[in-house]
């Protein structure tokens, strides 16, 4: 096996993985990204509301005393690595290296959803709906927005992360998938994309972890945008390098990276069973 690869192959490598990656990872563009971090802890910073008040004539100014809070991020290291010889040539087979590199993709923005679910779910919501012994209905989903209405939460960018089951549910259900509730095109796709001013993000079973389940209980996070927080400092990055011992090349796929919760008011608990 040559031990000799070229600069070309590698980098090619590399902005396939980058490229599968942006459009494996489901939950990325749904929260608060800052990138490029340096170090391993980064600090997302919140203010707070303010309440404006009267000002008597030729009197002093009242300051709003708005609140500043902190949200300690703490990155962690993920790999996705794996031994292979696809690059026993300085000529990569294509097809060979693209099947690896969606892998090594798919592998870290799986990991990368996970953590922005824990973040979700490990948070104190600041609303929560009981699963009641039913599935994912609309009337859930419509509570979970009075939540978001009565706290200020803006309208846009609300995500809602379901499982299968969840969106098997909704589509039962003729509020979910009529014109007469919801704008949206005839789901020929057997998917609901929006709905209820939710984006929904349906999460298949994973190795992960996925969605919180206890028993037969799911419990999904709906969350805005500005309520969780991810930070990376490596996203994503690849490495190749030659091990003599197993004469193969180690292509390695390497993300440090970490979710935490902003602000809870932006976060509402939703059980349902399944």
């Amino acid at each position: 096996m040559s031990k000799n690869l070229s600069a070309v192959a590698s980098t090619e490598f590399d902005s396939e993985v980058k490229q599968a990656y942006q459009g494996g990872s489901k939950l990325r563009d749904t929260v608060t990204h800052r990138g490029n971090v340096t170090g391993g802890t980064y600090t997302f910073r919140a203010v707070g509301k303010g309440l404006a008040n009267q000002k008597p004539s030729q009197g002093l100014v009242t300051p709003m005393d708005i609140s500043h809070s902190e949200q300690a991020c703490v990155l962690q290291d993920w790999i996705a690595p794996e031994y292979t010889d696809i690059f026993d040539d300085a000529e990569v087979n294509f097809s060979e290296q693209q099947e690896l590199a969606e892998a090594i993709a798919s592998a870290l923005g799986r990991r990368e959803d996970q953590l922005i679910i824990d973040a979700a779910s490990a948070a104190s919501a600041g609303g929560a709906v009981a699963a009641g012994g039913t599935g994912l209905t609309a009337a859930k989903v419509i509570t979970s927005s009075k939540h978001f209405n009565d706290a200020g939460v803006p309208t846009e960018d609300r995500t809602a992360p379901i499982s299968a089951a969840g969106l098997e549910d909704l589509l039962n259900e003729d509020k979910a998938t009529s014109f007469d509730y919801q704008q949206v095109r005839a789901l020929i796709d057997g998917q609901i994309n929006t709905g209820f001013g939710f984006t929904w993000k349906v999460i298949e079973s994973r190795d992960e972890g996925g969605i919180p389940k206890s028993g037969a209980t799911r419990t999904s996070t709906f969350y805005h945008k500005r309520a969780i927080g991810l930070a990376t400092g490596i996203g994503p990055r690849t490495e190749v390098n030659y091990v003599a011992e197993r004469t193969s090349w180690l292509a390695n796929g390497l993300l440090k990276a970490n979710a935490v919760a902003r602000d809870t008011a932006g976060l509402v608990d939703v059980a349902y069973d399944e």
